[in-house]
C-alpha cells in the first residue's frame, strides 16, 4: 500500500476517533446533566422564568391577661419597582419621592439599580398606596405589607420589646417568643421573560402566608399604666435618675406589671429619649448611637444589679429562724454600732442607738447590729448557703432575654467584715427581680417560684397551642417560719419603718431599704420598699425602687407613699376585698358618709342636706328640682367629696293654676 493511502487512513482514523470521543463526551455530559444536575438546572430555569414577591405574614398579637392587645399587627403596603419595566426613570423617581416624602436622589438611585425587584419603601399607609396605584405607573409594584403597632406607645416598653424591619423581635417578649409570633411568609409568583419582564398572558400564583400565633401574658394593662404613672410622678418630684415598680403574685410568679423609667416609645424605638442626646444625635458615630440605644432599651429590673440594703434583711432573718439561733422574743442590744474584726460598723441611727430590743423590734427598727450578730452566730458557711438557696447567685429564669445573675463574693473570700456587711444588704448585688423571688419564698410557705410573663400561646380562633406551666419549685424553708416572717413583716408596716404604706382594711407586710451607692460617701442613694398583701395569705407582692432621689432619700419616706398609692389601687382591682377592724371602721365613720337620695328635692333643701353630711354639690343644667345624681344613692364617699347634680325645670300643673 502506498504512502498516501496510509496517510489518508490515519487521518480518517483520527477524525473518526475524535468524532467518537466527542460523541462519547456529549453522551456522558447528557447523562450527567440528566441524572446529576437536573434538579439544580430546573430550579435555575424556574428562577429565570418566574419572579416571586414575598408576602409577610401577620405577626401574632401580644395580649395582656384580660385579652387587651398590647402589640398588634395592622395591614400596610410596600412600594417596589421592576427596573426592566420602567420607561422613564426620572419621572418614576420624582413621583415616588413626592408621594413617599423621600429624597429624590435616594429614590432615583434605587430606581436605577439593575435588579429584578427593588424595594423603595415598606409599611406605607393605605391612602398613600392607593394614590400611587391610581397613577398606574408602569414598573411600580404595590404589595401587601404589615406594620407592628403598639397601641399604648411606651407602656412596658422594655418588657414588650419591638421588631425590626424584617419583622423579627429585637428585645423583650417580642424576641423571646419570636418563633411563635413570626409566622411564615407567603409568595406571589409570576412568569417573566429573559429580561425579567412579566409576560402579558402569564398566570399569577399566590402562596398564602401563615399568620403567627398569639401570646397571652400575665401583664395587666391597668396595673401597668398605674405603676408607670405613679413612678413618673415620684421621679419628677424627687428629680431622681431612674426607677422601677414590679407587681407580682408571690404564689405563682405571675408578673402583673414591670415599670421602668425612663422608657421609650415602642412605635419609634430608634428615637433617643434623652433631649440633650437627641439634639446632638447626628454628630455621633454609629457605634456611639448603638451604645446609647442599648442603654435606653435596658430593662433595669432584670439587666442591672444593685445592693439591696435592708430589704435583704428578710433573708438574714428567715435564715436565723431556720437555724434555730433566735426566736421572735430573743433579746439584742444596739449601742449605735457593732465592732467586727476591730472595725466599728455603725447602725443607721448612729450616734443614737436602739438600746435593748427583741428580734421583732430589731426588724421593725431595721437595726444593723442585730443582723450582724445573727450572721456571726450562723457563721459564714451557713449564711452563704442560704444566700445560694434563695438564688442570689443565679438567674430567676424569667422569660425575658438578657437577665443578669447576682454578684457575690467567692465563699473563700468571705471574712468577718464581708459576712457582717452582707447580713444587712451590702457587699453583694442582685437584680430587683432576684430580690422579689427570694422574698416570695420567705412569705409563700417556702417555695421558690419562677417569675414569668407568658401564660399561653393561642391561634386566632382561641385554641391553645401551648400553655406555659411553672411549678412552685422546691421548698427551701419551713411553712411555720414562713408564717412567723409574715407576721413580723406585717408589724414593720403597722408600727415600724414601713408605716407609710399602711392601707386601711388590708393586712400588709413589708420592708424598707436605703442603700448607699458605690463608691461609699458619694452622697448617692437608692430608696426601695418591698411589700406583700394580704399578710395572712399573700396574693400580691410589690417592689418600688427610686434611684438617686434628691433631698430626703430614706426608703420609707420616699418609696412609702408611692407604695401606698400602688396598693390602694392594685388590691381592689385584683379582687382582694378590704376587711376593716373596729378601729378602722370608727376612723372611716368619721371621714366617710353614705350618699342620700337628692332626686326630687329642691335646690335649697338639697344644699341643707349636703351641709349636714359634709359634702359639696356641683349643679349642672338649669331648673329648680334635682333630676339625677352621681354617685348614686347608698354609695360610701369621703367627706368633702362632690356630688354631681343634674337639674330640671318643674312647671306647675294646670290643675294647680286653676285652684
Amino acid at each position: 500500500m502506498d504512502k498516501p493511502s496510509i496517510l489518508i487512513k490515519k487521518k480518517l482514523l483520527f477524525v473518526a476517533s475524535a468524532i467518537a470521543f466527542m460523541l462519547g463526551f456529549l453522551l456522558f455530559r447528557i447523562f450527567y446533566i440528566q441524572y446529576f444536575e437536573a434538579e439544580f438546572l430546573q430550579t435555575r430555569a424556574y428562577e429565570q422564568q418566574t419572579r416571586d414577591r414575598l408576602i409577610k405574614p401577620n405577626r401574632g398579637t401580644i395580649y395582656d391577661r384580660n385579652m387587651v392587645g398590647i402589640a398588634v399587627t395592622e395591614t400596610a403596603y410596600s412600594i417596589s419597582v421592576i427596573h426592566n419595566q420602567i420607561e422613564d426613570r426620572e419621572m418614576v423617581a420624582r413621583i415616588l419621592s413626592e408621594q413617599l416624602e423621600l429624597e429624590y436622589d435616594y429614590v432615583f438611585e434605587k430606581v436605577s439599580r439593575r435588579v429584578a425587584l427593588e424595594r423603595i419603601m415598606t409599611q406605607v399607609d393605605r391612602d398613600i398606596a392607593d394614590r400611587i396605584r391610581n397613577l398606574d405607573i408602569r414598573g411600580v409594584v404595590i404589595d401587601e405589607d404589615i406594620r407592628r403597632v403598639y397601641p399604648f406607645s411606651s407602656l412596658a416598653s422594655q418588657v414588650i420589646g419591638f421588631v425590626g424591619r424584617d419583622n423579627q423581635g429585637i428585645i423583650g417578649l417580642e424576641a423571646k417568643y419570636d418563633s411563635f409570633l413570626e409566622g411564615e411568609s407567603g409568595k406571589i409568583l409570576t412568569e417573566t421573560d429573559v429580561l425579567g419582564r412579566e409576560l402579558d398572558f402569564s398566570q399569577r400564583f399566590r402562596v398564602a402566608p401563615v399568620d403567627g400565633y398569639n401570646l397571652v401574658t400575665t401583664i395587666d394593662v391597668i396595673l401597668q399604666q398605674h405603676a408607670e404613672q405613679t413612678l413618673e410622678k415620684v421621679l419628677e418630684y424627687k428629680n431622681a435618675k431612674r426607677g422601677a415598680i414590679i407587681l407580682m403574685n408571690p404564689q405563682t410568679g405571675e408578673i402583673y406589671a414591670m415599670a421602668n423609667k425612663p422608657d421609650f416609645d415602642l412605635n419609634e424605638p430608634f428615637t433617643i429619649n434623652d433631649a440633650e442626646l437627641y439634639s446632638t444625635w447626628d454628630t455621633l458615630t454609629p457605634e456611639e448611637r448603638n451604645i446609647h440605644l442599648n442603654q435606653m432599651w435596658r430593662n433595669f429590673s432584670i439587666n442591672d444589679t444593685f445592693e439591696p440594703g435592708s430589704t435583704s434583711k428578710i433573708i438574714t432573718s428567715i435564715a436565723a429562724l431556720e437555724e434555730g439561733i433566735i426566736t421572735v422574743d430573743s433579746m439584742f442590744n444596739c449601742s449605735g454600732g457593732y465592732t467586727v474584726a476591730g472595725r466599728l460598723i455603725r447602725c443607721w441611727r448612729y450616734p443614737r442607738s436602739h438600746g435593748s430590743q427583741t428580734f421583732l423590734e430589731s426588724v421593725q427598727n431595721s437595726c444593723n447590729p442585730t443582723f450582724m450578730i445573727m450572721a456571726e452566730r450562723m457563721g459564714a458557711e451557713t449564711f452563704y448557703s442560704y444566700m445560694q438557696k434563695f438564688g442570689f447567685n443565679t438567674r430567676t429564669g424569667v422569660d425575658l432575654p438578657g437577665e443578669a445573675p447576682g454578684i457575690m463574693h467567692r465563699f473563700e473570700n468571705v471574712g468577718p467584715l464581708e459576712l457582717a456587711t452582707m447580713s444587712f444588704g451590702q457587699s453583694f448585688q442582685i437584680t430587683p427581680l432576684q430580690l422579689m423571688r427570694a422574698a416570695s419564698a420567705t412569705i409563700n410557705g417556702g417555695y421558690m417560684v419562677t417569675p414569668h410573663f407568658a401564660r399561653k400561646i393561642v391561634d386566632n380562633d382561641g385554641n391553645i397551642i401551648e400553655e406555659f406551666i411553672h411549678d412552685r419549685g422546691e421548698s427551701i424553708i419551713s411553712a411555720e417560719n414562713s408564717e412567723i416572717m409574715r407576721d413580723i413583716l406585717e408589724s414593720v408596716v403597722y408600727v415600724g419603718t414601713g408605716n407609710r404604706a399602711y392601707v386601711a382594711g388590708y393586712r400588709i407586710g413589708g420592708k424598707t431599704a436605703t442603700s448607699q451607692k458605690l463608691p461609699r460617701g458619694n452622697g448617692k442613694y437608692i430608696a426601695s420598699f418591698l411589700t406583700f398583701a394580704p399578710a395572712d395569705d399573700p396574693q400580691l407582692m410589690a417592689f418600688v425602687l427610686i434611684d438617686e432621689p434628691q433631698g430626703v432619700y430614706y426608703g420609707g419616706t420616699v418609696a412609702g407613699p408611692v407604695m401606698r398609692d400602688i396598693l390602694e389601687n392594685a388590691l381592689p382591682w385584683l379582687g382582694i376585698e378590704p376587711v376593716f377592724n373596729e378601729e378602722e371602721l370608727e376612723e372611716l365613720a368619721r371621714h366617710r358618709v353614705m350618699v342620700p337620695d337628692f332626686i326630687g328635692l329642691g335646690i335649697e333643701e338639697a344644699r341643707r342636706v349636703a351641709r349636714q353630711l359634709g359634702v359639696e354639690l356641683e349643679l349642672r343644667g338649669e331648673g329648680n328640682v334635682i333630676a339625677s345624681q352621681f354617685p348614686i344613692v347608698g354609695e360610701i364617699i369621703n367627706r368633702n367629696s362632690k356630688v354631681l347634680i343634674d337639674l330640671e325645670l318643674l312647671e306647675e300643673s294646670t290643675e294647680e293654676l286653676e285652684a
